[in-house]
């Protein structure tokens, strides 16, 4: 069973949410929040897999309050995965809430199909819901900054064909794609991601997308960096 705790700010989407999610055999909605304190709160307390994080709210926004569940100076037990809701006029506060380890976002406006996948995909330990959405995003954000290749000395820790995986991680694709571009069995995929992560010391496929996107492994537009 799936458990489910929902922070937004305004109650008639978490009493959509909810029923949309209560009405699935696998997911629980185990609680909600109004504020991102309060998220974060009970989040520690009643132990979600899943949190739907929405982005601004009062108290403590959606950003701050991920980072409080997934950054580096959280208590030591429970993490859930964060899914965060958004629209397309927050993409800054996105790209920050997929720095700070959130495992995906789902636009406010997408079906109940939709949002009920990716209540599942992050529960079991995916990430990266909606890639080309993704992509797009992180694109939009790297493309207006400066390149700073802070991480690219970790990427000498990669073997060429861990870097020619974390490229199409980048570019959005799943493990089958990746096993299909590169004629090599899925499990063997799912070994070099496990390695990339491992060795970048990153939590999941989102934080190897921006990884590869701010060391310039990947350019705005899906194509790899001269040499790579």
């Amino acid at each position: 069973m799936i458990r489910a705790l929902i922070v937004d700010d305004q109650s008639m989407i978490r009493v959509g949410i909810r029923a949309i999610l209560q009405a699935q055999p696998d997911i629980e909605v185990v609680g909600e929040a109004e504020n991102g304190q309060l998220g974060v709160d009970r989040s520690r307390s009643l132990r979600p897999d899943v949190v739907l994080m929405d982005v601004r709210m009062p108290v403590l926004d959606g950003l701050a309050a991920t980072r409080a569940l997934l950054g580096s100076d959280r208590p030591a037990g429970h993490t859930p995965r964060v899914l965060m809701l958004t629209t397309f006029d927050l993409d800054d506060y996105i790209y920050a809430a997929l720095q700070a380890g959130a495992s995906g976002f789902l636009l406010k406006d997408s079906d109940p199909d939709d949002l009920v996948r990716a209540v599942r995909v992050v529960a079991g330990g995916e990430a990266l819901l909606a890639p080309s959405v993704t992509r797009r995003l992180i694109e939009n954000f790297v493309e207006a900054r400066p390149h700073r290749p802070t991480g690219t000395t970790a990427l000498n820790a990669l073997t060429d064909r861990e870097r020619e995986v974390l490229r199409l991680i980048a570019l959005g694709m799943s493990n089958t794609e990746i096993a299909a571009s590169l004629f090599i069995a899925e499990p063997t995929t799912k070994t070099h991601v496990s390695r990339i992560l491992q060795k970048l010391n990153l939590r999941d496929r989102v934080q190897a997308v921006v990884f590869g996107y701010e060391t310039g492994l990947v350019t705005p537009g899906g194509q790899a960096r001269p040499g790579t």
